[in-house]
């Protein structure tokens, strides 16, 4: 929302207090240009810098701050932005969706958008206190929303995350259909449409083979960035694509958005699926995932992976997977781990290959 109204208000900043996905005591600062774009690193880099800089003790006059205003109409003006880019002549009558808000900031939006489009709506995680946004609910602990859409015999589900910029979704059988499954659903229905810019999606190293493959079935580029849909998105601009995401649910439509939006994203599902007349189990399984493991290796103290002997045994790991599998090896930006994630036809040999490069790293970090 702090993207769309940065815009909208026509601000010269937009700033979100955003924990993301995690508990609330990880908060940090989430800033949008004008233009509602995240800022870029060096940006951010170069304010952190004038942060650390400043005197503790100075203190900005008060005239030159201005001042606070409230706008009472924001979250219905961010509303209507999301049921524009729904389909004027689709309602979602006859829709019953359960809708885990994880405590966070679409507490109050995410029900009252689904029931103004005419669905019924159970909500979740609709009573934040400050302190339970992401609290076993939400987008990283689909259980609830699982177990509304079964109890409730509910079309499907959506859990969003604290700041509802991705989502995971729940078919009516309560199986989950993540980013991947979204990005290849909402895809083909813009190709089927004839509105997928540049042929093409955007997607990170994390996203699965298989969308890899069933993508080019359809003669769809995928193209790979670094994790953080703020690659994503620099990606979609240069070469002006209309859809990218990750895995994780952050779904961008750069046709109605500047940034992952989770409410926006299952808007689009739902039109597929109330277009077609098919259930989401029907729709949200275009293609089969190749296995895929993800495990995080915690460190002793941050360490390089780029060492020659840890370099030496990814390459031997990735020749052993060969053209059928894949091997990532990446730092958390907020954790102290390295993330490995491993993906093969052959169970046995992903199990093995996760095995071994998970305990190569453990040593190394142990060594210092």
């Amino acid at each position: 929302a702090v993207a769309f109204l940065a815009r909208s208000l026509r601000a010269d900043l937009g700033v979100m207090v955003s924990a993301s996905h995690n508990p609330y005591a990880d908060n940090g600062i989430k800033l949008f240009g004008p233009d509602g774009f995240k800022l870029s690193d060096a940006i951010e880099a170069e304010i952190e810098a004038l942060m650390t800089s400043m005197d503790a003790n100075g203190h900005a006059a008060p005239d030159s701050i201005g001042r606070a205003t409230r706008y009472e109409d924001a979250s219905g003006r961010y509303i209507e932005s999301l049921k524009s880019s729904f389909p004027r002549k689709i309602s979602l009558s006859g829709i019953r969706i359960a809708v885990d808000c994880a405590h966070g900031a679409a507490y109050h939006i995410a029900p009252d958008l689904f029931y103004e489009l005419g669905a019924e709506v159970i909500r979740i995680g609709t009573a934040p206190d400050g302190r339970n946004i992401n609290e076993n609910c939400g987008s990283t602990h689909p259980d609830a929303v699982r177990k509304a859409v079964i109890e409730n015999g509910a079309d499907l589900g959506v859990a969003l995350d604290g700041d509802a910029d991705r989502l995971v979704l729940v078919d009516e059988t309560g199986a989950d259909v993540d980013g991947d499954q979204v990005l290849a659903l909402i895809a083909s229905a813009m190709q089927d449409r004839r509105i997928l810019r540049g042929n093409a999606v955007v997607a990170t190293l994390m996203s699965n083979l298989g969308l890899e493959t069933y993508l080019e079935g359809r003669g769809i580029e995928l193209l790979r960035t670094a994790v953080g849909d703020r690659y994503v998105v620099e990606k979609m601009r240069e070469r002006d694509i209309n859809i990218g995401g990750e895995q994780s649910g952050h779904i961008i439509l750069s046709d109605f958005s500047t940034t992952g939006d989770g409410l926006l994203a299952a808007l689009q599902v739902l039109a597929t699926m109330v277009a077609s007349g098919r259930r989401l189990s029907e729709v949200g399984r275009c293609f089969q995932r190749v296995p895929q493991q993800l495990r995080n290796v915690r460190i002793e103290q941050r360490i390089s992976v780029d060492t020659p002997e840890i370099q030496h045994m990814l390459d031997t790991e990735r020749s052993r997977l060969g053209r059928k599998g894949r091997l990532i090896v990446r730092p958390s930006g907020t954790e102290p781990v390295i993330r490995v994630m491993v993906e093969a036809e052959d169970q046995g040999l992903l199990c093995d290959v996760i095995d071994t490069v998970s305990d190569a790293i453990d040593r190394h970090s142990r060594m210092g």
